[in-house]
């Protein structure tokens, strides 16, 4: 999809109070700063994959959110019964477009 989960991601997500500094998302370059305990390669590979599939999977909401009425749409749409059946159908055709789990 459009982003890669990088180290220092799974590295928060692993110790959200981890100080460190890495250069060009390489391992042998990490310095662990402020007393951080060190995070094994894999450890950290292994969490840079589960988020990356969580992030993957939710690429159907990024994309939806995109095409969605705005707020001043849905809005109108309370007053207006003819714009809301017409939101209703743009939503209709937008989840078609980009269906869960896809």
């Amino acid at each position: 999809m459009g982003h890669k989960i990088n180290m220092a991601e799974a590295i928060l997500s692993i110790n959200p109070n981890a100080q460190v500094s890495i250069w060009d998302e390489n391992y042998d370059t990490i310095e662990w700063f402020a007393g951080t305990e060190k995070i094994s390669k894999a450890d950290i590979e292994a969490k840079q994959a589960e988020l990356q599939i969580a992030y993957d999977a939710k690429e159907y909401q990024r994309q939806r959110k995109k095409e969605y009425p705005t707020i001043e749409e849905l809005v109108v749409a309370l007053y207006d019964t003819d714009d809301k059946a017409d939101i209703e159908t743009k939503r209709a055709a937008i989840k078609a477009k980009y269906p869960k789990g896809a």
